[in-house]
């Protein structure tokens, strides 16, 4: 992923380019992690072996400045609108000193915790702790032909060849106390196609072109309109769910049905149920990702057209 700079439009020539990616760590099965964050000098020991890592993917990522964390996420931590995690290491780094001799020098810039808190917004949340593949994000910055020419690189190589040194995976092992099973490079691009194949396998396909677009086209719009699903339209940076009244859940979601015994009122009451779980699944889902979520009470379909 090559992101522009937030201040500047992607068409300026002048706004600042970067690759946004992670090291994923995918941990063996239920093992203990004993930190999520590491002290400054464990973090740039860890940084450095990111940096030549990244250097044999792409030579010319040894000339631009990677910026790193000494702390490890999960991927929906990562996976927001307008990469908010990334962003804030490069922010953190805009202010780091720069070495007036060595001004065109590449910097491995690094943040770690002191008296175990991290700098800015960089904590991990403990709500998403626990998960089976952590990440180690990066950002690589610098002339904007230079970014261009290693994020196309990675791009397109670290999904089948992104293994990590072994060096890099026995330190971030033994830094964070956990058990690694397998370390590898991802781009956020990569990480989005995991997460969609993830997904699907989880019964949540259908709402992943929503996600997708705020993750990738925030100003973007996208509808989910596929029943049983519950009809969703995301515009603006937000994402509008349809809060049907049973009546118009009915009259939508099941107008072939009756609902004159006793008997089917308490099938369709079930359905219903099931319906509302599945707002409050998919709620979630989209609150994970820091998509803002507002339910729009609908009793029929014309309020529903206009979500």
């Amino acid at each position: 992923m090559i992101m522009t700079s937030a201040s500047s439009p992607a068409s300026a020539p002048s706004a600042p380019l970067h690759v946004l990616g992670a090291l994923a760590l995918e941990l063996k099965g239920d093992a203990a992690v004993d930190r999520n964050a590491l002290p400054l000098q464990d973090a740039g020991a860890l940084s450095e072996k990111i940096a030549r890592d990244l250097a044999t993917f792409a030579a010319e990522a040894g000339g631009l400045d990677l910026i790193t964390v000494g702390a490890h996420y999960d991927p929906v931590e990562l996976l927001r609108p307008g990469w908010p995690l990334h962003r804030e290491l490069d922010q953190l780094a805009a202010n780091a000193p720069r070495d007036r001799a060595a001004a065109s020098a590449a910097r491995v810039i690094a943040f770690g915790a002191h008296d175990e808190r991290l700098p800015g917004a960089l904590a991990p949340s403990p709500d998403f702790a626990g998960g089976p593949l952590r990440l180690v994000p990066f950002v690589l910055s610098g002339e904007a032909e230079v970014v261009a020419r290693v994020g196309e690189i990675l791009e397109s190589s670290l999904l089948e060849r992104g293994m990590a040194g072994a060096g890099t995976a026995l330190a971030a092992q033994a830094a964070f106390g956990l058990q690694v099973e397998h370390a590898r490079y991802l781009t956020v691009h990569d990480l989005a196609a995991m997460m969609a194949m993830q997904y699907e396998h989880a019964g949540l396909g259908p709402l992943w072109p929503l996600l997708e677009t705020a993750l990738l086209q925030p100003d973007g719009e996208e509808w989910l309109d596929a029943r049983p699903e519950p009809l969703i339209h995301y515009s603006e940076g937000e994402a509008r769910i349809a809060l049907f009244s049973p009546a118009a859940w009915h009259a939508r979601y099941a107008p072939e049905a009756p609902c004159n015994t006793d008997e089917c009122r308490d099938k369709l009451n079930r359905r219903y149920q099931h319906f509302e779980a599945r707002l409050r699944q998919i709620s979630a889902v989209l609150g994970a990702h820091a998509v803002p979520v507002t339910f729009v009470h609908c009793d029929g379909e014309s309020e529903a057209n206009q979500l």
